[in-house]
């Protein structure tokens, strides 16, 4: 099953379910958001693949929603693996100006911050002021199940939700700027989209999953999931060693080689490109990079909070 959040043409946002048939069903909205959904998990689950699945469900066209990021709301930053395709660290030796490191013996892990979040089809932000070096990475992410810390590996599937797309626009020179760390140079506003849908755990087979990004038709990277130097369950286990991971929590599984910053000459995003990031039976991004003052001083808007009277599911 496949479940992602919309836009209605109120404006509106509610949970939903993608059919076989192509179309959507729209939940009731005492289902909530989808953080809602994980917190609750097998129950939840199971009454939305009652309802999805129902004759009397009514199906609505794609073409008349807005497709948003699945996940709305993040309690915490964005989880993220480096380094989990060999191909890509290697191909990078060497043009780390100078911040090479040994080929790591356990996973690479780091931050972004969450209002990088866009949904699968939004415009990429961009600004030359920010960085003059703007790349793409095309990743699978996870989502969460429930709560664990310490989580032995043979138990560490128990705690994933499902998997979705996502893509890492990172600006190389900042990582370079700030002592090759990594939180800075991937965490600029706007610029992560992630979807288009959840598909749950048991609903897709990684090892036959090939991940591919296109740059204005052009492929730059393709690989298959099973190519990562450390899989979910390693990853997952790894990460939660001493550390308490939550349901929603998305993490996202590294990018295979091809870069646009180990290539020669180098490839960097610019105004207007169209950046496609695509997996088997994951679906799409699809997203334009369109100028946005991102250095000018801003005060934040205040979030909407989530209705606390929905009910419990049945």
């Amino acid at each position: 099953m496949k479940l992602g959040t919309v836009e209605l043409r109120t404006g509106e946002e509610r949970l939903a379910c993608l059919r076989t048939d192509g179309n959507v069903v729209i939940a009731p909205r005492e289902f909530g958001d989808m953080q809602r959904v994980i917190d609750a998990c097998d129950s939840a689950i199971a009454a939305l693949r009652r309802f999805c699945e129902s004759p009397q469900s009514e199906g609505t066209a794609l073409s008349e929603l807005r497709l948003l990021s699945p996940i709305r709301r993040l309690r915490r930053d964005v989880l993220c693996t480096g380094w989990n395709y060999w191909d890509h660290f290697y191909e990078s030796e060497g043009k780390r100006e100078g911040q090479d490191v040994p080929k790591p013996e356990a996973p690479t892990f780091f931050t972004k911050g969450p209002d990088v979040l866009i949904g699968p089809h939004d415009d990429i932000a961009f600004d030359p002021v920010i960085s003059g070096k703007w790349d793409y990475e095309a990743e699978i992410a996870l989502v969460i199940s429930k709560e664990g810390r310490s989580i032995p590996r043979e138990h560490a599937m128990a705690h994933v939700f499902g998997y979705c797309l996502a893509n890492d626009v990172s600006q190389r020179d900042l990582q370079r700027r700030h002592g090759g760390q990594w939180l800075k140079g991937k965490s600029i506003d706007g610029t992560m989209p992630l979807g288009p849908w959840l598909t749950l755990r048991d609903d897709v087979e990684l090892a036959n999953v090939t991940l591919e990004c296109e740059l204005n038709g052009a492929v730059m990277q393709q690989a298959s999931a099973s190519q990562m130097a450390f899989g979910i369950a390693e990853l997952v286990s790894e990460l939660s060693f001493g550390m308490t991971l939550k349901p929603g929590d998305v993490l996202l599984t590294g990018t295979p080689s091809g870069i646009g910053n180990a290539r020669t000459p180098p490839v960097y995003l610019k105004e207007g490109d169209l950046v496609v990031v695509r997996a088997t039976g994951l679906g799409e991004l699809r997203n334009r990079l369109v100028a946005k003052d991102l250095g000018s001083y801003e005060t934040p808007a205040r979030h909407p909070q989530p209705n606390e009277n929905q009910r419990n599911f049945a």
